[in-house]
């Protein structure tokens, strides 16, 4: 019996790949050029992700520099960029409230090392089977909630006391003070929001998101407007990276962060995996999935160490980078490079940025992440799909995105057994051979149909997936075995896959064909059909295997007339 052993190929880098295919000046020019391009829409969007994270700017900053050279270093993808993404807002925010700062970084490192793990064992590729509604039914109900953490932000409100962090305690703190709205911060929130969607129809290739938070700045200095800024809630950013440490971590702790840490890994393994796929389909390449996992439980780490939140593969930014021109992994490690440049010669600058200025980004963000045509289209393509993505949707918003997909999943899952089991069918009675075939087919011998209706054979034909979800019903038809009939015919030649609850069906007819003396026939069985029902035990002397119906039928007859037949089958 030979190992599967996991060949080093796909664990190395396409860094390494790029390298040996070997790699000169002018591809380094077109990913310095993509490396700035995709940094300024960065450094604005890393430090509006941090805050709504319940956390400082600088700490988008970090995970974007430390997180984002990792990822492109070390990842599967020639153009995925990594960084802070939105998606996380929801979970790091709930993670900060219950365990504060240093819980999350410890939790970041355990996601950390769970993607690491789930890469070297090659999950990669399951983890792709997220069902579609539940991936866009989590997407629009983080957005929802993305926007609803900007609202005081985006009105300026005044609030006593911390903010909530679940939607419904958040939209009830926040209501009964609207009367606190400050028109200034409404100005430039939506001054910041214009200005993004304006310059995206008209100078698509302008970084719009750094010139409206720049303008918002300049705006709400000159004119001395009375807004929250950064500097006035975090007192600015550091000029330089922190040195790296270990969170603290003891048992009880790493037991009380442990479903944070699986729901960062779970979240960060379905976002950096789609952001790659996304990638693929701009540039016609293949990503590696499981090199992506190392890499980016590699990035996690390295993020922790550094102080920072969960870095993920992200696909705005990654998209950004493609059509920028990137050639290679060195376009993303440039990215995290320029970004701290910026931050080692502007950091005192960013203490100007209005709080209003980039919540407006986030609230760009939140409709791009909505995925609305997806959403409308699910919901009018079956109940099924829509009742998926409802369910997912509602429990993100209204409960817990761990709870959401996990439920949504499962939702997910029932709905293709259901859809599989109705596809499966038995056929009793039928003539052995179809009345119309095609001029191509090759040619068999007919046989008399009424063959099929023989007092002594019964004939069964099943088709599809023949598994547990129709193991019930296909074996309540199969089980009703007439104690006058001489021998029992099971079709299996249109079945591709058989578990092995459906194996135990078919063997426990044999089992009971045999105390009445009728004997038990499987054609058409495939090697792996056949495999599957040998080991639930559906082999002789209760069932016999023949190539086609018509000889099992043969064979009956001749059991019939008292013929020898234990050299058959």
């Amino acid at each position: 019996m030979s190992v599967d052993v996991p060949s080093p190929a796909l664990f190395a880098p396409k860094l390494v790949t790029v390298l040996r295919e070997g790699y000169g000046l002018a591809a380094f020019r077109a990913d310095a050029i993509a490396g700035l391009t995709v940094a300024i829409v960065a450094l604005p969007l890393s430090m509006a992700i941090a805050i709504a994270s319940g956390t400082g700017p600088e700490r988008g900053l970090f995970t974007a520099i430390i997180g984002g050279f990792l990822i492109s270093a070390l990842g599967g993808s020639r153009f995925q960029v990594g960084g802070p993404a939105g998606a996380f807002i929801v979970l790091v925010a709930a993670c900060v409230e219950r365990h504060g700062v240093d819980g999350m970084l410890l939790a970041t490192l355990l996601a950390g090392v769970f993607l690491t793990a789930a890469g070297a064992l090659r999950l990669g590729t399951f983890i792709k089977f997220i069902p579609y509604p539940v991936t866009v039914g989590f997407t629009a109900g983080i957005a929802v909630i993305i926007f609803a953490s900007q609202l005081k932000d985006l009105l300026g409100l005044t609030l006593d006391g911390k903010e909530p962090g679940p939607f419904v305690a958040k939209l009830e703190a926040l209501a009964p003070v609207l009367d606190t709205i400050n028109p200034a911060a409404v100005a430039l929130a939506v001054l910041v929001i214009g200005l993004i969607l304006g310059l995206k129809r008209l100078r698509p290739h302008w970084p719009g998101m750094l010139i409206a938070v720049v303008a918002a700045s300049v705006a709400a200095g000159l004119l001395g407007l009375p807004v929250e800024t950064i500097g006035s809630r975090f007192g600015g950013i550091p000029s330089m990276l922190p040195a790296p440490r270990l969170p603290d971590m003891s048992w009880a702790k790493i037991e009380a962060i442990l479903p944070d840490a699986v729901a960062f890994a779970l979240l960060g393994a379905i976002e950096s995996l789609l952001s790659a796929v996304v990638a693929d389909g701009m540039t016609g390449r293949r990503h590696r999935s499981n090199c992506e996992l190392v890499a980016q439980g590699i990035a996690n780490i390295g993020a922790a160490l550094f102080g920072g939140i969960c870095a993920t593969g992200t696909i705005a930014r990654t998209a950004t980078n493609v059509r920028a021109g990137a050639r290679s992994p060195v376009a993303g490690m440039l990215h995290s490079a320029f970004l701290l440049g910026f931050m080692l010669l502007a950091a005192p600058l960013a203490a100007y940025i209005p709080l209003a200025a980039l919540a407006g980004v986030l609230a760009i963000v939140a409709w791009n992440m909505a995925e609305k045509h997806e959403f409308a289209t699910l919901l009018r393509s079956s109940r099924g799909d829509a009742t998926v993505l409802l369910a997912t949707f509602l429990l993100t918003v209204f409960r817990d995105l761990t709870e959401g997909i996990v439920v949504g999943f499962a939702l997910g899952a029932a709905l293709f057994i259901y859809r599989m089991s109705t596809a499966s069918g038995v056929e009793e009675r039928v003539p052995l051979v179809p009345a119309d075939r095609a001029d191509t087919a090759v040619p068999r011998a007919p046989y008399d149909p009424a063959l099929a209706m023989d007092r002594d054979v019964v004939v069964y034909r099943l088709s599809g997936a023949f598994f547990f979800g129709t193991a019930s019903t296909v074996g309540a038809v199969l089980d009703r075995i007439a104690d006058e009939r001489k021998a029992f015919v099971i079709d299996v030649s249109a079945v591709p896959f058989i578990d092995s609850t459906a194996a135990n069906v078919i063997a426990g007819i044999g089992r009971k064909a045999g105390r009445h003396g009728i004997r038990v026939f499987v054609t058409g069985a495939v090697p792996v059909v056949r495999h599957a029902l040998l080991r639930a035990g559906a082999g002789r002397p209760d069932v016999r295997y023949l190539p086609r119906i018509e000889d099992a039928v043969r064979v009956a007859h001749a059991l019939a007339g008292h013929a020898d037949l234990d050299s058959i089958g």
